[in-house]
């Protein structure tokens, strides 16, 4: 596995070794000691356990997100499509970060095989790019309704680069999303 770091410290892209031949290919998803030493070796945080997994499937043009949960239930989230395409953002939430307010997004798809890590204090969200779209999430915390909060998937503020598509679909919750800079006066 790679691991490779992005702009904003403590969000990682892994890259699994992928062995391919005339039958297919085969790939390890997560392993344990490899996700920990590739922390490490950056210099970051490694998460004490993951505690549960998600998976959901989308249509081309759903969002979901952005979503996170307050401390203690906040959520570091290992993140990959095992079919079809996102788009897959993460906005900084540490107060006390260089990088707070900023976002980083990257294509997550069956074909590049990538993941995201996104710790702790991170927002998280993806727009389906294919129908029948599912995306995994490997969880650090249990779900925990009252300390879901969320942020308006497009906020002017944070002025993310959604692909350009001719229809979105989203939850009445995610429509009704507070904005970043609203969040941040509480």
């Amino acid at each position: 596995m790679k691991f490779l770091t992005t702009p904003i410290l403590g969000l990682v892209i892994i890259e699994p070794e992928v062995f391919q031949d005339e039958r297919g290919w085969f790939l390890e998803s997560f392993n344990l000691r490899r996700f920990r030493t590739g922390l490490q070796a950056l210099k970051l945080e490694v998460p004490e356990s993951f505690v549960q997994d998600n998976v959901s499937s989308s249509k081309k043009g759903v969002v979901r997100g952005l979503h996170y949960q307050l401390a203690p239930f906040a959520q570091g989230k290992l993140v990959s499509v095992p079919h079809g395409a996102v788009f897959d953002v993460a906005v900084d939430l540490r107060s006390d970060s260089s990088t707070y307010g900023e976002w980083f997004a990257l294509e997550l798809s069956d074909v590049n095989k990538r993941m995201l890590w996104v710790p702790e204090g991170f927002a998280h969200g993806f727009l389906a790019l294919k129908d029948d779209t599912y995306v995994s999430y490997k969880v650090t915390q249990y779900y925990d309704k009252d300390s879901e909060r969320s942020v308006l998937w497009n906020d002017t503020y944070l002025g993310i680069q959604w692909p350009i598509l001719s229809e979105y679909c989203l939850s009445d919750k995610d429509k009704a999303a507070p904005v970043f800079v609203k969040q941040i006066k509480e």
